[in-house]
């Protein structure tokens, strides 16, 4: 089967704007979590979210272009503009074999709601022509493709919180199968609106520590009360092995693994054997190596640490045999379908500097999550391979590992 190596990377969330800022403030446990601005919470039971701080959408593209998007997929655009940009990508590559693979968990939700106060307040003829091509999944794909004029197949992941791990995947399966020599993944979401606020904070699914936004995000800590909203853009340049060699790319990693599977459970409460079985299928396709380190899905929430716990630790035959897990939540917030394609990258640049990334806010310890959370304060170590992993509602999860090469 053909291999699949990552020759560029990009990332935009809370606490930085490129990958570089990015991942030191993740490493140095800053936190990107602070009072709503993008819409007045006031009357909101929780008021605190991720924000993406001081970007300009007309960088990535004209500024009369910026209205006919949304912005999960001005965010996409700045990760995808980062990530060819690293590839150092030569001039005269195949375009029809080069393909693009979005993946988003709600897309354009700021659009649906403002145009559902339009329909509302001044009828329909006052809709947009934008509103759709902007608030469609797939348009940041479509959006991206023409950015950088792939033409190879343009696929869309729309799986909760998994689907920026399944964009990879399903990246990988197509270099794989020959469908694509090159993939452009992008995942991107920005749902912190009224409506995505407050129709995650009514599911009881969100911390309410409003007076402590930087402590609010607390993965695998007891008092964890739930997740934090938040927002961004990841991106990955992939390419089939050989075509990399060829032209004397930098490698950063190979995808040795990948697994998916079904809860089959319940439409929010996530299983254990659900992500036990994606982890294993992952592990089972890599030749079960020896992990060095796991990006957890680690969302904060009461169920979610407590499972993803035991499945590591079944995965691995035991608490002993597991190797140090951490979460970037507490510092970026839980940025839904763009999750696992900034973990990903995440994982890479852990890997390329030789550091674990710190679960911050871990502040008491609980008898259910008892691994090494790495908590607080980063760690030097040699990372050969890692995994990374996701889960969304619905029961839908995905898992990466990656092979320092």
């Amino acid at each position: 089967m053909r291999r699949v190596v990552v020759t560029g990377i990009g990332m935009i969330n809370s606490v930085g704007n490129d990958k570089e800022s990015s991942f030191k403030a993740i490493c140095d446990g800053e936190c990107g979590i602070d009072t709503i601005s993008l819409f007045d919470p006031s009357d909101y039971s929780v008021k605190i979210a991720g924000q993406v701080k001081d970007f300009d959408p007309a960088t990535v593209m004209a500024p009369k272009e910026v209205k006919k998007a949304d912005r999960f997929i001005h965010l996409g655009l700045k990760a995808a503009q980062e990530a060819m940009a690293d590839a150092n990508l030569p001039e005269d590559i195949d375009m029809d074999r080069f393909g693009t693979s979005a993946g988003s968990g709600i897309g354009g939700l700021p659009a649906i709601e403002k145009t559902s106060i339009i329909i509302n307040t001044r009828g329909p003829r006052r809709i947009s022509p934008f509103f759709i091509p902007s608030a469609l999944v797939n348009m940041l794909g479509g959006f991206v493709s023409i950015a950088h004029g792939t033409k190879g197949p343009n696929l869309s992941s729309v799986t909760a919180c998994a689907a920026g791990t399944h964009a990879v995947s399903e990246a990988c399966k197509t270099i794989m199968c020959n469908g694509a020599e090159r993939m452009l993944v992008v995942s991107a979401e920005s749902a912190i609106t009224g409506a995505g606020v407050g129709g995650f904070a009514a599911m009881k699914a969100l911390s309410t520590r409003n007076d402590d936004p930087k402590t609010s995000s607390r993965p695998f800590d007891k008092d964890r009360d739930g997740f934090v909203i938040g927002e961004g853009g990841a991106a990955l340049v992939l390419e089939e092995y050989e075509v990399a060699v060829s032209r004397g790319a930098r490698i950063y990693a190979e995808i040795i693994g990948f697994g998916e599977s079904g809860d089959a459970n319940h439409i929010t409460t996530p299983s254990l054997d659900g992500p036990q079985r994606a982890m294993k299928a992952a592990y089972k396709m890599a030749g079960e190596p020896k992990l060095d380190y796991i990006n957890a899905h680690g969302t904060s929430t009461p169920v979610n640490d407590k499972n993803e716990t035991l499945a590591i630790k079944e995965l691995l035959g035991g608490k002993e045999n597991c190797p140090p897990v951490s979460s970037i939540k507490g510092q970026i917030g839980h940025c839904l379908g763009a999750a696992g394609g900034m973990e990903a990258v995440t994982c890479l640049m852990a890997m390329r500097d030789g550091i674990i990334p710190p679960t911050i806010n871990h502040i008491t310890p609980d008898e259910n999550c008892d691994l090494d959370y790495v908590p607080n304060k980063a760690r030097k170590a040699e990372l050969d391979i890692v995994m990374s992993n996701s889960f969304g509602f619905g029961g839908t999860n995905g898992v990466l590992i990656f092979k320092k090469i």
